[in-house]
């Protein structure tokens, strides 16, 4: 049996109770309960913090934040949780047109701050929010854990060691079968006011193809709006400084999604297409699942393929990194997102908004 081709050597995991105090877990305060309760709290809890509060009006979320970590404090907004005095640090889970005003709140108490992607609903509020953290020496960084996806490992591995050799495009897609809009508040706001797929799942397709290629130099762009307010069918062409060419596509309205990722090289194309997504949650390409033990595939032609090693990571990383950090003397020397990465995020999907407004290559500011 072909053996699977090496991705990352195995790293050294972080101790399972890491945190700023060494005598005692992370408290954390979590502002915000829609999804926060499978995206957050069992990370948290996996690299030794405690969920210590949660901000939330809805009944139904008290409920649930009850259920998820007994015992928790259970204030109505963000405002009253920055009242109770003994947190280490607050994660925003609010809306995406509230991350600007809140995660200024949060800096103004001087306590650090995990936002939601994204981090605003343009440049110029990320930007404010980066500044004001810079100016009052607060860590403050964006959840985009997917950084810590074993595909996204496996890929970055590839690129970085040349297995593909001289590689020129990524392919990323994040295609959904939903004829009938959900109508939570990401569908019926509009892109403007933060609504829409772009700002939803866009950040992590951005921030994969940077990580793969460095800058990006000019974009050209096409949202539209199918079955909702904001947009749900989405193209993205993004030219990097270094000469390579990501194409991203998110869509809400395809019955048949693509492969999730193609990254195409001189010496090999690394495909995978095993994530459970809605509309996607039975194989389309069933040759593509993947093989035991392995993430994806590399390809050297047609007939030639090898699984590529699986890595091990999940999204407890980024709160473990983070924890470490935080317990050091230069609390932010080493945080999991850094915050230049996020404002050159925003910067691209400022330009990418201009491009489709004008249906033209707009150019990124570096």
């Amino acid at each position: 049996m072909t053996q699977p081709t090496p991705a990352l050597a195995p790293r050294a995991q972080a101790s399972a109770a890491p945190g700023p105090v060494a005598s005692a877990a992370p408290r954390v305060g979590i502002a915000g309960y829609s999804s926060a309760s499978w995206l957050h709290v069992g990370p948290i809890v996996a690299a030794g913090g405690v969920v210590s509060a949660v901000a939330t009006r809805n009944p139904a979320r008290r409920a649930q934040a009850e259920a998820d970590t007994p015992g928790v404090r259970i204030v109505d907004d963000l405002e009253a949780m920055l009242q109770l005095p003994d947190l280490d640090l607050i994660v925003l889970s609010t809306p995406t047109g509230l991350h600007h005003d809140h995660a200024l709140q949060v800096i103004a108490a001087g306590l650090p701050v995990v936002v939601e992607k994204p981090l605003g609903i343009d440049v110029a509020e990320v930007r404010e929010v980066v500044e004001a953290a810079d100016d009052a020496d607060v860590p403050l960084t964006v959840f985009l854990q997917r950084r810590w996806d074993p595909s996204h490992l496996a890929a970055r591995h590839l690129v970085e060691t040349g297995a593909l050799g001289d590689v020129w495009r990524l392919e990323y897609r994040w295609e959904r079968w939903r004829p009938e809009p959900l109508h939570r508040w990401r569908e019926d706001t509009p892109t403007a006011m933060g609504g829409g797929q772009l700002l939803d799942l866009g950040p992590h397709m951005l921030d994969l193809a940077v990580q793969l290629f460095g800058p990006v130099g000019s974009v050209y762009a096409e949202l539209s709006s199918r079955r909702q307010v904001s947009d749900d069918d989405t193209h993205l062409v993004l030219h990097h400084v270094g000469g390579q060419v990501s194409h991203l596509d998110i869509g809400s309205l395809v019955a048949a999604p693509g492969p999730r990722l193609r990254i195409v090289g001189s010496e090999g194309t690394y495909v995978y297409d095993d994530f459970t997504d809605d509309g996607k949650v039975t194989p389309i390409y069933p040759d593509l699942a993947d093989a035991p033990g392995s993430c994806g595939w590399l390809y050297r032609g047609p007939q030639e393929r090898e699984p590529v090693a699986a890595v091990p990571g999940e999204w407890a990383d980024f709160y473990r990194q983070l924890f470490d950090g935080l317990s050091g003397p230069e609390r932010r020397a080493d945080l999991p997102v850094a915050p230049a990465d996020v404002l050159h995020l925003a910067e691209i999907f400022d330009a990418a908004q201009r491009s489709a407004a004008q249906g033209q290559v707009v150019a990124v500011r570096l």
